[in-house]
């Protein structure tokens, strides 16, 4: 029987979830209760599946914890694992993104705010920051978006581990081809509108990417105002936002099996930030964006202003695929269908900040 693991972290702990079969399980109560959890990664990369978790308390500050029990228990290194050194004259404000190495075992990278890139060799029980991108020609010029200045997207390619593509809010795409010695803006293409100059080489407010299951060449953004794609690893950009109700979203995923598959939540606008036109819907293309149809099925059919946030939209890699979403009104909803249908798994949480799943048995 396929056993699906689900994390949801909010601002006042890290919620887990269990589907055998067609059941779904909660703990009775959370992990790391009363610290916001903003990031989560599930590596099944080993014989034993390991949690990683980014809290952050607000009394001791951020951290990275570790469990190999599927969230039993946590452990938290004895020094930071993720520390600015003293040289850079930054603190911690938290870990935004944890991401398990497509194609190193025990590689794993953290996205902070400030924006900076960390690796690990240990699966995530120490990290070293990644320096070129810190000390980039760049970085005195980035400005710190709405939520802070946040790397938030870590994207690792199966084919090189060398290539590393990573988004922060608001400098947008960088990419390195040679391991992080070097990084390159890669945002040609991709609109500020906010900005005297709509299309800079860096500076935009990229919200979030996502890798197509059969290109790896082929990435999906949504920026703060359009949705595009990329077919030649982010170097050039395409508007696929044609079709949709709004252009504006903080989230977008791509289907883990199926090419040309990819998942967005449109938001009215930067300055209304609800759902578009105040309907809960999922949005998918199967054809790279070139067209859009709305998943609605089971979810509320009257007004809804449930914010979903970058890390809140999700899948697992079952098949057919687990889509998930949660949202700042603490809802939590899930499909096991691809998103042709939805069920709503929780209600009443803390404001959702980031899903992950994963088939672990």
């Amino acid at each position: 029987m396929t056993e699906v693991l689900l994390t949801v972290g909010t601002r006042k702990g890290l919620f887990i979830g269990r589907r055998r079969g067609g059941t779904w399980e909660f703990d009775d109560r959370p992990c790391f209760n009363a610290q916001a959890v903003y990031s989560v990664a599930i590596d099944t990369r080993g014989g034993t599946p390991r949690l990683l978790a980014g809290g952050d308390s607000a009394h001791w500050g951020p951290s990275v914890f570790h469990s190999d029990d599927l969230g039993r228990t946590w452990t938290e290194p004895a020094r930071p694992a993720v520390k600015f050194p003293k040289d850079t004259g930054a603190s911690l404000e938290r870990v935004w993104q944890l991401h398990p190495a497509a194609a190193e075992p025990d590689v794993v990278y953290a996205g902070t705010e400030p924006a900076a890139l960390y690796r690990s060799e240990d699966r995530g029980e120490s990290f070293e920051l990644v320096r070129p991108l810190w000390e980039h020609p760049t970085r005195s010029r980035w400005v710190p978006g709405g939520g802070g200045e946040g790397l938030h997207t870590v994207l690792t390619d199966a084919r090189d581990p060398r290539a590393v593509t990573v988004a922060v809010s608001t400098a947008g795409v960088f990419r390195t081809a040679d391991g992080g010695a070097s990084w390159s803006p890669s945002n040609s293409g991709v609109s500020a509108v906010f900005l005297p100059d709509p299309d800079p080489e860096f500076g935009q407010c990229v919200h979030k990417v996502a890798r197509d299951a059969a290109d790896p060449d082929r990435l999906y953004l949504q920026n703060h105002w359009g949705v595009y794609r990329s077919d030649d690893a982010g170097a050039h950009w395409t508007d696929i936002g044609a079709g949709l109700p709004s252009t504006f979203g903080f989230a977008v995923a791509a289907h883990p099996h199926r090419g040309g598959t990819a998942y967005v939540f449109p938001i009215n606008a930067d300055a209304d930030r609800v759902p578009a036109d105040r309907r809960c819907r999922v949005f998918r293309t199967a054809d790279a964006g070139g067209s859009w149809e709305p998943l609605t099925k089971g979810l509320p059919e009257e007004d809804h202003y449930g914010t979903v946030l970058r890390d809140a939209l999700a899948t697992d890699d079952a098949d057919p695929a687990g889509i998930y979403f949660g949202n700042r009104n603490g809802e939590v909803y899930a499909s096991a269908d691809d998103g042709d249908s939805w069920q709503q798994l929780a209600s009443h949480l803390p404001d959702v900040l980031c899903v992950r799943a994963a088939v672990i048995a």
